[in-house]
């Protein structure tokens, strides 16, 4: 059987604009019209951060999603919170190590190897568990780390992809093997 991912990047949020590390902040624009008719009814699986934005985004989009808590944000330890350019200001080490070693925490939190781990496991379970079309909401870096899974491609590689509010990645699972799908024009 085949699985038919959508990923949703939850909307905009305080942190976004501020240019900080997330914390457990609500929608600044709540409409999801962006999106127009991605959801075309109700799918028969969907799952949700349990992150206030993120659950605030599946109820714009008509969804009644599980919640999952491997889709949650990545923690951030003391940075939550903190805009990067103060975190860059106040330890400039730290900050350096953070981005250019995957397996470095200097927060205390979460590292990016620690969150493509996480992902990985779950888009496992997910594969094994779920057939058809299924649709998830999270944040920016989770769906990072979920396309460093589907790719193969080394964890330092998660800052090479952007992610903006509300956009929608699809994945596709066919004997075990994940797929990114371009979204088709229409």
């Amino acid at each position: 059987m085949t699985v038919r991912l959508t990923l949703v990047c939850q909307g905009a949020t305080t942190a976004i604009s501020r240019v900080s590390f997330a914390d457990d902040e609500p929608l600044t624009e709540p409409s999801t019209r962006a999106l127009g008719g991605a959801l075309d009814g109700q799918p028969p699986a969907a799952w949700c951060s349990p992150a206030v934005a993120a659950r605030q985004t599946a109820a714009g989009l008509g969804l009644d999603p599980l919640i999952e808590p491997a889709l949650r944000d990545c923690d951030y330890g003391r940075w939550r919170g903190r805009t990067l350019a103060d975190v860059q200001a106040a330890e400039p080490g730290a900050f350096q190590e953070w981005f250019t070693d995957p397996a470095a925490r200097p927060h205390g939190g979460e590292s990016i190897t620690d969150l493509v781990k996480r992902v990985g496991d779950w888009l496992i379970k997910l594969n094994s568990s779920t057939h058809g079309r299924s649709f998830a909401i999270t944040h920016a870096a989770v769906i990072r780390a979920l396309l460093v899974n589907v790719l193969a491609a080394p964890p330092a590689s998660f800052w090479r992809i952007d992610v903006p509010p509300l956009s929608q990645i699809r994945l596709t699972a066919h004997h075990d093997r994940w797929q990114f799908r371009a979204a088709e024009a229409g």
